[in-house]
């Protein structure tokens, strides 16, 4: 049965007053209510605390809230996973939405397959052409398969999945803290080493383009980190391919695309 697979939600906040109250209408309205919400509150100095206050004692009695020193994104996402008491892990940037069904669709599906990994469908706002979605329900389980068919290499985003957190923990993988661009890494291992992956049709998460996020902000420390943080990925996944033999199209699949991954990627 569907409605028995626990779905823990990691949502990491840090300064997101302004998205925050959307955010948690958008899960309080989802059709799935087998949900178990963790906010990590990475040291916000503005009035998320309040808000997320505010929702735990009127709407949401089981919220979960983490109140840490800010460490990053990484350190964040990984106090989430060791306090996930659910068969699966969402991390749910606290600026983006995803449509009413996605829970009830991802929950389904994994129902349907007992996947290690789901891999719902993006629209991706800031970039439209990267937009991908699923039409079909598919079981990927050969390593070319999943590798190409969520096109892992080029959109690793974690928000895309939902993880099996026993999966996460037999290969013991975590967030490396420290750096940016921490998705992508996270991502290609799990794909990689799952047994199992479905796609699932009509679960849609809406990537944002928001004011001051780490990929919009004009700090030039802060651009100078992302863009160490991108090179430190791009050698990640390019060791990590030729390491484990698969191709990631665009990137280790020829010499011309070796020079356009490290030139313009």
């Amino acid at each position: 049965m569907k409605d028995n697979i626990k779905i823990s939600v990691v949502i990491p906040c840090y300064n997101g007053e302004k998205y925050l109250a959307q955010c948690l209408e958008n899960i309080l309205c989802q059709t799935y209510k087998n949900l178990e919400i963790i906010i990590v509150n990475d040291g916000s100095t503005d009035n998320s605390l309040d808000i997320i206050q505010k929702f735990k004692d009127l709407k949401f009695n089981d919220l979960k809230i983490i109140n840490q020193e800010n460490q990053g994104l990484s350190a964040a996402r990984n106090a989430g996973i060791a306090a996930a008491t659910g068969d699966y892990i969402h991390f749910f940037d606290v600026d983006d939405l995803i449509n009413l069904e996605y829970y009830e669709k991802m929950a389904g599906a994994i129902a349907l397959t007992n996947a290690d990994v789901a891999c719902g469908g993006m629209i991706n706002e800031p970039k439209p052409r990267r937009t991908l979605l699923y039409p079909a329900l598919l079981v990927l389980t050969t390593a070319d398969d999943k590798i190409s068919t969520t096109n892992v290499g080029r959109h690793g985003y974690v928000w895309r999945y939902l993880f099996k957190k026993s999966f996460l923990d037999e290969i013991k993988l975590r967030f490396e803290v420290g750096v940016l661009v921490e998705d992508l890494p996270f991502s290609l291992q799990a794909v990689y080493f799952a047994k199992k992956i479905v796609t699932v049709p009509h679960a849609i998460y809406f990537y944002k383009h928001r004011e001051n996020s780490i990929l919009t902000t004009k700090d030039r420390a802060k651009k100078k980190k992302r863009h160490d943080g991108w090179l430190i990925a791009k050698a990640f996944r390019m060791k990590f391919a030729d390491n484990h033999n698969f191709t990631i199209k665009g990137v280790n699949s020829s010499k011309l695309a070796r020079l356009n991954d490290k030139f313009f990627a």
